[in-house]
């Protein structure tokens, strides 16, 4: 079974956001870019997929510019087999980065798609919806498990759910998947793996090659801003009692709940 794995590279959630002057975009000069680590569990996954089946390839997907190419031998150190990159600007939306993905996945024979539940960057979890709309496609999303059938014509998947509690779904493969948190623990690459991907021919695509020469955002940011920044809290002193009537006088006067 081939296993293709969809991954974004995003900003470390510890790097600071700077508003560029066009207040469009962020400042990516000073920027240390990872893979989504919601896609690292599908990473994972797909690993582990292929070594449980002991068949097929993990194959890595993703759409965007020349810095991209780095979170796909990130991939392939940690043991992806292949990788391909759609080269594109930053300007390409979630809906187009979708629409170039499913062009790519038709040019292969995925026996199932895996990918984050969401990106921590703009977090819409709506690229794996796209995608599936785009192939037709069963779709299923907040996974915490997924068993393959022994024909490896369907998978049983376990869904999280508000309050606890889970969703037993069977969908027909292929399917795109989109994982959650907890599902696995992601490995390291190993220094083998580093070596291997530094060397690795990576597949590369231009939007027009998958007949979206014509495509632009449909979607674009306008004034973007910081959020303000939180007024420091206060500290009330003394015993119980009067922290209490300190309380009620805070939220009285100052904060106005009351």
């Amino acid at each position: 079974m081939n296993v293709f794995v969809l991954i974004k590279q995003v900003p470390d959630t510890e790097t600071k956001i700077r508003i560029a002057g066009d207040k469009a975009s962020i400042e990516k000069n000073d920027i240390k870019w990872i893979i989504n680590p919601y896609d690292e569990f599908a990473i994972e996954e797909a690993l582990k997929t292929k070594e449980k089946l002991k068949e097929g390839s993990v194959t890595a997907v993703t759409v965007g510019p020349d810095r991209a190419v780095d979170a796909l031998r990130t991939a392939v150190a940690m043991g992806a087999d292949n990788a391909i990159h759609v080269k594109s600007d930053d300007a390409v939306d979630t809906f187009l980065a979708a629409k170039a993905l499913a062009e790519v996945l038709k040019k292969e024979s995925p026996g199932i798609i895996l990918t984050g539940k969401q990106a921590i960057d703009d977090d819409q979890a709506a690229a794996f919806n796209y995608v599936a709309e785009f192939l037709n496609l069963p779709s299923a999303s907040v996974l915490l498990k997924i068993d393959i059938a022994a024909d490896k014509k369907s998978a049983k998947v376990e869904q999280e759910a508000e309050g606890g509690a889970l969703n037993i779904i069977e969908l027909p493969l292929p399917a795109v998947l989109a994982v959650n948190k907890g599902i696995n623990t992601p490995r390291y690459a190993s220094l083998p793996g580093i070596m291997k991907a530094k060397k690795k021919e990576i597949k590369t695509y231009q939007l027009a090659d998958l007949g979206l020469g014509g495509e632009t955002a449909r979607v674009k940011d306008s004034d973007l801003q910081l959020p303000p920044e939180r007024q420091a809290g206060k500290k009330i002193a003394g015993d119980a009692a009067t922290q209490a009537k300190e309380l009620v006088r805070f939220l009285r006067e100052e904060a106005k709940v009351i």
